[in-house]
Order: C-alpha cells, then sequence, then structure tokens
C-alpha cells in the first residue's frame, strides 16, 4: 500500500509539465496552510528577515525518518540562534503527521500540504526534499534526497551565518 502510494505521488509530482524549477537564487514561492496544532503558517510573511529551512517529507518516505531524526540534534543545538524549519508534510492527514513526529521525537514544526499543493509549487519530485531560503527569500542551497547530519548542520549554519 505505502509503495504504491509513493509511486503514484511521484506519478502525479512528475507529471506535472509546468511544475515550477527551482535553483539557487530562486524567490522561495509563498504559501498559506495550517501547523498541527491549528495556527495559520504563512510563508515567508511569519519569517521576514529569517532564514528558514523548508523540508518536504512523508512517514511512507523511506529516507525520510532517519534524516529528520538528525534534524532534530541539529535543531536543538541550533534553534536558540534562529534556525527555523518547517516540515511540510506532503499531503497527509493531521493524524498520521502527528502520530509520525511523536514517534520520531521532532519537535520542529509540522505542517499540513492537504493535497500537495504547496508540494507541487516547489516542484518536489522525490522525497525527502529540503530548501534553504535566506533571509532575503531566496533559495541559497536545495537537498534532493537523504542529507546527514553534518552536511544538514553545515548547510544550515551556512545560512545562518549568511543572515547575520
Amino acid at each position: 500500500m505505502r509503495r504504491s502510494l509513493f509511486l503514484l505521488t511521484l506519478l502525479l509530482l512528475g507529471a506535472c509539465d509546468s511544475a515550477p524549477k527551482l535553483n539557487i537564487g530562486s524567490v522561495a514561492p509563498a504559501f498559506n496552510t495550517i501547523y498541527m496544532d491549528g495556527t495559520v503558517a504563512r510563508f515567508p510573511e511569519d519569517f521576514r528577515g529569517k532564514p528558514v529551512v523548508i523540508r518536504f517529507w512523508a512517514d511512507w518516505c523511506r529516507f525520510c525518518e532517519g534524516e529528520m531524526s538528525a534534524i532534530e540534534q541539529v535543531y536543538q543545538r541550533k534553534r536558540a540562534q534562529g534556525l527555523q524549519i518547517l516540515a511540510v508534510n506532503a499531503g497527509q492527514d493531521k493524524a498520521t503527521i502527528a502520530s509520525f513526529m511523536q514517534k520520531i521525537g521532532a519537535s520542529y514544526p509540522a505542517l499540513l500540504d492537504d493535497g500537495s499543493a504547496i508540494t507541487r509549487s516547489y516542484g518536489v519530485v522525490g522525497l525527502p526534499t529540503t530548501y534553504f531560503v535566506g533571509a532575503d527569500g531566496l533559495i541559497k542551497a536545495k537537498v534532493v534526497g537523504e542529507a546527514d547530519v553534518a552536511t544538514f548542520e553545515k548547510i544550515a549554519g551556512e545560512l545562518m551565518n549568511a543572515a547575520r
């Protein structure tokens, strides 16, 4: 079932010929959605002047669990210095998201992406995909696939240093 869902999602995401090709230097697309607690998340409005890591994931993604646990380690070390992480779930329901975030012990916020509209607007064709967005709203780095702790921490540190 999960494999079928994964293949279907990739097919649907990949079938969008109009999917944006976001690269370093591109403006990060704006979006509105909700956090798990029901409050509204508005990007970039709520994060103006702050660097933000936008992470696309799903619980069926076999590489997401380990990497999201690794991201938590970096988040704990750098959140007091202003590291912002938005874990955008690619189209799953609130109960599934909450269960997964609790299972891995992630304290950074998860956002709902009902119908995967945000995921499509970022041109995501595989999970995990992570965008590192500068305080100026431009994409500074992009990681498609799994990144280890050292790589994530290095890119996040560079992002934060550039904002100072």
